[in-house]
């Protein structure tokens, strides 16, 4: 009789597995179906080469950079954008249609149930979470706890929602998976994580504590974490520019920039750069926008603060994030961290398109404390 239930209870989770893997297909289509409209299978080649992987994110290129790709002139780079419109949609669809986009939406949580209900379920993907403070302030910690809470199994009331075809779990099968992961209050998301370090913080002995917090293998935890170390602005594009193979080939749900403002603060110096570094800037955050929407992954990346000179005498704390403007418009949600007592922190959300009605016509913002622990970010309890 055991035996019997755990071969269903196995049949089951398989099933889990294989309509999410379905699903997950459907989210890009692969540029190898260019070929299949006609084009060549070596122009497909020279879009690979030039780290171009979907025909979603080929849809997502200018044709005047397309043209700049070794090998395809003009009359072939007008031929292939025709054949891509005709295996994706990106023209007008309707609100329900986008509603129903919106589903796909896979939401982490932070290792924190206050903060997770703060941002409506935690860090989301297909958007960019942006956090930022001073030292010490609790952002790094969160990069790592994401690390982890990442590849937590999506928890069944998610599953649910997803699948079409969904098949009655029994509830000693609901039980297993619940015990296995986080509690139902708290999702993970199932995937990979890609981490570019700007700063040299990144610590793969901070994820083992975190790792056993959950429950989970600390091992298998490091295995799914991709980690580049980028020493200069353009190297950090690069790095961006080769996320398209891996991400089109295994299940990916968070890129971590930690942090994404540093390098350009060293690699331009003075206002006579300044300009050059917003353009350049601008371009990496349009590429983590295209990623994100791309793979429907997650971009959580950290930022460094400024002094605001013209922040006055009557403001408590006149500091502002970097990356001026160009930043600002960019990111989805951003994130203001600081210190508290001993180990809190208090994190605030300074910027987001879904906060309720009340909120943003006032202009007020939730306020919450967090604290840092051995098994990363968690509930303040005071």
């Amino acid at each position: 009789m055991i035996a019997t239930l755990k071969a269903e209870e196995q049949s089951q989770l398989q099933l889990v597995e294989r309509e999410d893997i379905d699903d997950e297909e459907d989210l890009f289509e692969a540029i190898d179906k260019l070929i299949s409209q006609g084009i060549n299978a070596g122009d497909v080649k020279k879009l690979q080469d030039a780290g171009i992987y979907t025909c979603n994110g080929l849809m997502m290129h200018t044709k005047k950079h397309l043209t700049g790709i070794k090998g395809l002139s003009e009359a072939k780079v007008e031929k292939i954008c025709e054949a891509a419109e005709k295996i994706v949609n990106f023209g007008y669809i309707t609100g329900s249609d986008a509603l129903l986009r919106r589903k796909a939406v896979i939401k982490i949580t932070t290792g924190s149930q206050a903060l997770d209900e703060l941002l409506g379920g935690g860090i989301e993907t297909g958007a960019i979470t942006e956090a930022f403070g001073e030292f010490r302030s609790g952002k790094t910690q969160l990069a790592h706890t994401l690390c982890v809470c990442t590849q937590v199994l999506l928890c069944p009331d998610y599953i649910c929602l997803r699948s079409s075809t969904w098949i009655i779990v029994s509830v000693l099968v609901q039980q297993l998976i619940t015990d296995y992961i986080l509690p139902t209050n708290m999702r993970g998301g199932n995937g990979k994580v890609a981490y570019i370090d700007t700063e040299g913080t990144f610590r793969p002995d901070r994820i083992v504590p975190i790792a056993e917090r959950f429950g989970m293998d600390p091992g298998a935890v490091l295995d799914n974490i991709i980690y580049a170390r980028a020493y200069t602005y353009e190297h950090q594009y690069n790095l961006l520019l080769g996320l398209a193979a891996k991400m089109s080939e295994e299940p990916f749900r968070l890129l971590i920039v930690d942090s994404v403002i540093a390098l350009f603060r060293v690699d331009f110096t003075g206002r006579g750069e300044l300009a050059d570094r917003q353009q350049k800037l601008g371009q990496m955050l349009s590429r983590l926008t295209k990623i994100s929407e791309e793979f429907n992954v997650a971009v959580y990346m950290t930022n460094q603060v400024i002094a605001d000179p013209g922040g006055g005498v009557f403001i408590s704390d006149p500091k502002k994030p970097a990356g001026g403007h160009v930043l600002a418009h960019a990111v989805t949600i951003r994130l203001m961290f600081r210190k508290g007592k001993g180990e809190q922190r208090v994190c605030k959300v300074f910027d987001a398109p879904n906060l309720p009605e009340a909120e943003a016509i006032s202009f007020s913002y939730h306020i919450i404390l967090i604290k840092i622990t051995p098994g990363g970010i968690a509930d303040a309890k005071d």
